[in-house]
């Protein structure tokens, strides 16, 4: 029982890759916060730090109930008894396998991992066939969001005039849905026999993924002034028929600063898709003041490139062989069609395993 013994003692010890103590004084001085007589004059300020003391309350309780599994493991190693092999074994090849999942969750802890997140994808050059390639792109992250347990909502979508989308918006909605998905933000490159080709070539085609926070509908970190904006009303494009909508409420924002343009049509009331244009303005809002940033603080250290369309973050190759390549982590396979099947656990992890 030596082996169990020490892999007990790694299980005791092992739960460090959460610092529970930082986290407990951190949720105190949140609390401290939620109780003092004034904190409600600022609501939308209040509603964040309740929200944040919430999260921060239920992955402590959650880590120390599996502390608990941890130190019951390793009393039971310890024992050395025998006929606690079969039950111990189980045990451990649970926590080990939690712990991995755990650790791996350890590395989302940017300040908005934890939330939902809005996907959208491009079409880029490559005529019918990148638009096909776009809509090849969406499937496969439905199928992920579906084996991860998360909601999705199309929130807006163009289609293209002979096949495949042209533009589309997703929410996704679970926890640490856009610290997964920001792995995926960037170019992503097909390589394959076009099925558009009548002499049926080989094509290169491109598309771009957004991902952004699905940032509150009041977040005062992202301030809009009604000035800046040019909402229009229109109607939402169908399939036909009695599917045709007879009322515009549709919604097209045009944020004049930035010349950054944002559409919801996804047949709700007028209201509804105001607010999630509003949502995904804020999103790319926020993206920008973080790459500004991000920016700024590169060219002081003398490592800025500008990130030009054809950079692509990923290759996905089907014709003359099978493979999907991460330009960024190096991290490959050849089984290119389970990736687009909606495998991609191990590119999201090479991707927050580097650090970035």
């Amino acid at each position: 029982m030596n082996g169990y013994k020490q892999r007990g003692m790694y299980f005791a010890s092992s739960w460090c890759v959460f610092d529970l103590p930082a986290k407990e004084s951190q949720l105190a001085e949140l609390e401290k916060e939620i109780n003092a007589p004034d904190f409600w004059n600022d609501p939308g300020h209040a509603q964040q730090v309740s929200k944040q003391a919430a999260g921060l309350r239920e992955q402590i309780e959650d880590w120390q109930a599996f502390e608990h599994r941890l130190k019951d493991a390793a009393e039971l190693a310890g024992l050395g008894d025998e006929s606690l092999r079969a039950e111990l074994e189980a045990e451990i090849a649970a926590l080990e396998s939690e712990l991995d999942k755990r650790s791996f969750t350890a590395m989302l802890s940017g300040p908005y991992d934890a939330e939902d997140a809005l996907l959208a994808i491009h079409a880029g050059a490559g005529g019918t066939d990148s638009q096909d390639w776009a809509a090849m792109l969406l499937r496969m992250y439905l199928r992920w969001a579906e084996q991860q347990g998360y909601k999705t909502d199309i929130w807006d979508m163009t289609e293209g005039e002979e096949a495949g989308i042209k533009s589309v918006t997703v929410a996704v909605d679970g926890k640490y849905a856009f610290g997964y998905l920001r792995s995926e933000k960037g170019v992503h490159r097909l390589v394959r026999l076009s099925p558009f080709d009548s002499a049926h070539r080989r094509h290169t085609s491109f598309a771009l993924v957004e991902v952004l926070p699905q940032v509150a509908f009041d977040n005062p970190e992202v301030p809009i002034d009604p000035a800046d904006i040019k909402v229009d009303v229109f109607r939402s494009s169908g399939a036909g028929g009695q599917n045709v909508q007879k009322n515009a409420t549709a919604i097209r924002i045009t944020h004049i600063p930035t010349g950054i343009v944002v559409t919801c049509q996804n047949e709700r009331s007028q209201t509804q898709n105001r607010e999630f244009a509003m949502r995904i303005l804020r999103g790319r809002l926020l993206e920008i003041k973080k790459a500004e940033k991000e920016e700024e603080i590169a060219v002081l250290r003398g490592e800025y490139t500008k990130a030009e369309w054809g950079s692509q973050i990923r290759s996905y190759v089907i014709h003359p062989y099978q493979m999907v390549k991460d330009h960024r982590t190096e991290y490959e396979t050849g089984n290119t069609q389970a990736v687009l099947d909606g495998d991609l656990g191990n590119f999201m992890d090479a991707y927050l395993r580097r650090g970035k």
